[in-house]
């Protein structure tokens, strides 16, 4: 079942870091149309249901709601490292991402650097250089369906480091053109600073759905199916 997707490693390999890196390359070119068999989602692109952002410290002050949020690009990341600790069931990977496109549907109401926005539509956002550390801790227990040990994810914590980033929000101030574009043209002389504050709603959803991901996939494989000794 594992063969044709995934190379496996074995847990006392004295390279295997490099092994685990190699597998995950090896597993990429089937990201983009899942694979059913492994419990993995096509991922090209990624549907996420919904952010929500509320913020009300600092220069950006804002409800917003994005739904139906589809993503392009993820499955072109380069892997630049992993660091695996068996012993404290941890695994720590460093990414980079060239190119992200979002597409969702927005409704926002608030204010960033006093300025008030207002507005419900399309938002389309294009991300690039974007560097990536993912730190997964786990834990291993009995699965009582197949009485052999597993390991499942209990944390994941993602931080994002988006280098350029070009957002544009269809029909603000209920369409208002003249408003509309000044606004879109001072979000994108601006995007550090809203970017700074969506983060944290960002990197927590990217997280969950990561981290249900991981452990559906986890819980169909024992670990020494997964990682031989």
């Amino acid at each position: 079942l594992l063969a044709p997707f995934l190379k496996i490693c074995h847990r006392n390999d004295p390279n295997l870091n490099e092994c685990i890196k190699q597998s995950i390359n090896s597993l990429r070119p089937y990201l983009k149309t899942g694979i059913p068999a492994l419990q993995i989602s096509p991922c090209e692109p990624l549907h996420v249901p919904q952010i929500k952002i509320s913020e009300s410290v600092g220069p950006v002050s804002i409800k917003s709601i994005y739904t139906d949020i589809e993503i392009q690009g993820g499955t072109s990341f380069i892997l630049k490292s992993v660091k695996i600790d068996i012993d404290n069931n941890s695994i720590r990977l460093k990414l980079y991402l060239p190119r992200l496109e979002m597409k969702a549907h927005y409704n926002m109401e608030g204010k960033i650097l006093m300025m008030p926005i207002s507005g419900t539509g399309l938002a389309r956002g294009n991300f690039t250089d974007i560097d990536v550390i993912a730190i997964i801790q786990g834990e291993r227990y009995q699965s009582r369906r197949t009485d052999e040990t597993h390991y499942r994810v209990t944390d994941f914590y993602v931080n994002l480091n988006v280098g350029q980033a070009n957002i544009h929000l269809d029909n603000l101030f209920n369409g208002d053109d003249t408003l509309s574009n000044a606004m879109n043209l001072f979000l994108n002389d601006n995007w550090k600073i809203v970017e700074a504050e969506i983060k944290p709603a960002l990197e927590n959803t990217v997280s969950e759905i990561f981290k249900t991901f991981s452990n559906k996939f986890y819980s169909k494989f024992s670990l020494d199916t997964l990682l031989p000794p």
